[in-house]
């Protein structure tokens, strides 16, 4: 396990973790290491199983230091620990703490994809919705409800920054949403670039493969229109 991570063991990331916890939160809870540690291999696993699939991140390597990886980690941090054991108060510490130091709202009890992406964290924020493999996300992008209905997000739709998909949306595959630009109760076709005219949406078709081009490890298939494989050298 310490192989995937660098420059830090096992026992001192989770020693990181719990002492950043103590410091925001400082209310003297004894148990905070002691619940990293139960659940830190399996966060450790889940986070780099997402880096191996990003393309522009070293494969196999986890570095603390790198803002976005660290994010997605604290997500599945708490994300494992509520999942197997409903420790509400150490979950809610450790999104807390991604809120604090990341500027991100990706609530410990969501759903989130096993490979994904983030670009810059600072203002995103995802609702309780449906998400897939290969959704990559830039700042001040967000995934909202309306009226109690919560977007569907297919495999391989990117955020690009300030873009929003709100309400009863079902965005499929392979939908790419501008930059600024909103979907509101409404459904893309997928395999489309995504921008506003006033009210109404514009889909266009994509000149080349962007998934496996700019963001993940996929294997290239014509012009990158078909279904979405995982490059299975690199990704277990």
């Amino acid at each position: 396990m310490s192989a995937a991570l660098k420059h830090m063991t096992r026992t001192e990331l989770r020693d990181y973790v719990a002492a950043q916890v103590a410091n925001f939160f400082p209310d003297k809870s004894r148990d905070v290491r002691q619940g990293i540690d139960r659940d830190l291999d399996e966060a450790i696993m889940r986070v780099v199983r997402c880096i191996d699939g990003v393309r522009m991140w070293r494969a196999g390597e986890f570095d603390y230091l790198h803002s976005s990886q660290y994010t997605i980690f604290l997500y599945y941090l708490a994300n494992t620990i509520w999942r197997n054991r409903q420790d509400e108060r150490l979950a809610t510490k450790l999104f807390y703490l991604n809120k604090a130091l990341n500027g991100i709202d990706c609530f410990y009890a969501i759903d989130m994809p096993d490979i994904w992406f983030i670009g810059h964290s600072v203002g995103i924020v995802f609702a309780r919705a449906t998400y897939a493999n290969y959704l990559a996300v830039y700042q001040n992008a967000t995934v909202g409800k309306n009226n109690g209905r919560a977007p569907v997000l297919e495999e391989g739709v990117v955020l690009y920054p300030n873009s929003a998909i709100v309400g009863g949306c079902h965005v499929r595959a392979r939908s790419y949403i501008g930059q600024g630009q909103r979907i509101v109760d409404a459904d893309t076709p997928g395999d489309c670039l995504v921008y506003n005219d006033g009210p109404k949406l514009v889909f266009k078709k994509p000149k080349r493969n962007i998934l496996a081009e700019d963001f993940f490890r996929l294997q290239p298939e014509g012009q990158g229109h078909g279904r979405i494989v995982e490059a299975r050298s690199r990704v277990a």
